[in-house]
């Protein structure tokens, strides 16, 4: 009996919605994560993308717990000396809350090109609509 090794080309992608309304934001972030690697087929293969496509709604509705509203904060730096900028996760909900899920899931994924290739396959947006509805994705139950 020899080992499975999926092919790029044989990958089956299917799409999934979930709903972030309620969700605590690193429950959902494994769980989103764990679909965009294709973890849960037993296709699984490290070093090929057998992940599925995921699209977060709600995502101005996600919860998080204790003081993180005001203590988390994205932290990003352009690269030059002084070119850091801090934005505290309540200023970010007003502004992008997309952004709010895809750090905590693009955190979770390999930091790799295959990892740049999973994360591409996450869709985020801050309402109930999608304008993915062409592609029949299924409905996804994460926690409660």
């Amino acid at each position: 009996m020899k080992t499975f090794m999926a092919k790029p080309q044989d990958v089956e992608r299917k799409w999934y919605v979930v709903d972030a309304e309620g969700q605590t934001l690193g429950r959902l972030a494994t769980a989103v994560a764990s679909i965009l690697k294709g973890k849960h087929k037993p296709t699984y293969t490290p070093h090929v993308d057998t992940g599925d496509f995921v699209i977060v709604v709600n995502a101005e509705k996600i919860r998080l717990t204790g003081k993180k509203w005001q203590q988390k904060k994205l932290i990003t730096h352009s690269g030059y000396t002084g070119g850091i900028k801090e934005t505290v996760y309540a200023d970010l909900l007003q502004k992008n809350p997309a952004k709010i899920v895809e750090h905590a899931v693009k955190g979770m994924i390999p930091h790799t090109k295959l990892g740049k290739q999973m994360s591409g396959k996450l869709k985020v947006y801050a309402g109930p609509d999608h304008p993915h509805s062409a592609q029949q994705p299924e409905e996804l139950k994460i926690g409660s």
